[in-house]
């Protein structure tokens, strides 16, 4: 399997701003966020369990919305990338009911 090439510095540190701005704007949702993260880190799902002290089963379950992580599980993947688990508000979105017009 390829694996991807390690991001430099810089490029970790505007991704993670990019990251941060879609997690403050409620536009990041967990399994996107965690494949994004990895990604950066140029790291297989392998590297990354390995890393974190999970299978790759479940790295893979997490990235496909599959998984229920535990909340001491979000907070080292968290820690990675300089994250603390909370909440986020949610934005109402045009397709969900009760949504207000546009």
């Amino acid at each position: 399997m390829a694996r991807w090439k390690k991001p430099s510095k810089e490029e970790v540190q505007e991704l993670r701003q990019i990251l941060a701005e879609r997690a403050r704007h409620g536009a990041l949702r967990l399994p996107g966020a965690v494949l994004e993260i990895r990604k950066s880190f140029g790291m297989t799902q392998e590297e990354f369990a390995k890393t974190l002290g999970l299978t790759r089963r479940q790295v893979a379950e997490i990235e496909t919305g599959t998984g229920n992580p535990t909340l001491e599980t979000l907070e080292k993947i968290g820690r990675l990338f300089g994250f603390a688990v909370g909440f986020v508000p949610k934005t109402p979105r045009d397709d969900e009911p009760g949504s207000p017009p546009a």
